[in-house]
């Protein structure tokens, strides 16, 4: 079985640029045209792509929109949307505009009517963010922690009809550490829905192992860092997570 390659770009003041942990003081430019950096990925082979609005994601409200505008605009495949994205309107908006997939976090634990709803009107839409610290779910951009398991939080949606949950380890996000592969397999295992891994992709040896977990419900894996750091290829990448 395969899974699904996802090259991230995040999005700081209409800049590319990857953050160490969430960091905002921590942030790393990689470039000042969003919508090349998208070109650049299809043009390796990439059919899909990550985007986050950071600031969005602190603010509660789109804060990158132009620049993501511009992305959707410029990418000839599926784009996965996170960042701020917290009430009906955001969702209609950017749909509208494109995207394919909107990934909920901050509301998904605050208001999860709103999660079932739209992943009912929107089949195969929305993408529920469990991003951890310590084990236990993050939100407001990472800046807070609540005292809710990633596991339990998961379960919240199983009967929803979500697409699939974002499990991200805060620890590893930008660091090069290597993705949290046994984390993120036990939270695959412990759900029925299928898990995109996030955080610390290092290189190949990650996708590798997370492709052959595929079975275990891992959809795909996003990677930034160590695309834009070159310690990994993004078209071997993709040969070898499949798609």
């Amino acid at each position: 079985m395969s899974i699904i390659l996802f090259p991230a770009i995040d999005l700081k003041g209409g800049q590319v640029v990857r953050l160490a942990e969430g960091d905002m003081e921590r942030a790393t430019v990689y470039g000042d045209n969003p919508a090349d950096q998208a070109r650049i990925f299809a043009g390796a082979g990439a059919g899909h792509l990550h985007v986050v609005d950071l600031d969005g994601a602190f603010a509660g409200e789109a804060k990158n929109a132009d620049a993501v505008a511009a992305i959707v605009e410029s990418f000839p495949g599926y784009v996965q949307l996170g960042g701020g994205i917290r009430d009906r309107a955001a969702l209609e908006y950017w749909f509208d505009c494109g995207v394919a997939r909107i990934v909920i976090g901050t509301a998904a634990l605050k208001n999860p009517d709103l999660v079932r709803g739209a992943a009912a009107d929107f089949p195969g839409g929305i993408v529920v963010a469990v991003d951890a610290k310590g084990g236990f779910v993050a939100t407001e951009g990472w800046a807070e922690t609540s005292e809710v398991s990633v596991i339990d939080m998961a379960r919240r949606f199983e009967d929803a009809g979500v697409a699939a949950l974002l499990f991200t380890d805060i620890g590893r996000d930008g660091l090069l550490k290597g993705c949290n592969i046994e984390a993120t397999v036990d939270l695959a295992r412990a759900t029925d829905i299928p898990v995109i891994a996030s955080g610390g992709v290092k290189g190949v040896a990650d996708i590798h192992a997370l492709s052959i977990h595929a079975e275990s419900g891992i959809e795909g894996v996003i990677t930034g860092r160590a695309l834009y750091d070159g310690t990994l290829d993004l078209a071997t990448a993709i040969a070898i997570a499949g798609r």
